[in-house]
């Protein structure tokens, strides 16, 4: 599975160091819910800032 490792990486290196950066947006009004492309994928996820937790709600790949 080297396409998901990598895609984990980026995940990490990406949104995982800074939700609300990388040229997410959120989603209907609501800041912890975002939007962002990572790769050639589409990520919808959930931020929570009192665990430090971002949570993948969707993926379109």
């Amino acid at each position: 599975m080297p396409q998901r490792s990598s895609f984990g990486q980026k995940l990490a290196t990406t949104i995982g160091q800074d939700p609300y950066g990388h040229g997410s947006s959120p989603v209907g009004g609501d800041h912890d819910r975002r939007d962002a492309t990572i790769g050639a994928a589409i990520v919808r996820y959930a931020v929570s800032g009192s665990v430090l937790t971002v949570t993948v709600v969707r993926l379109l790949y």
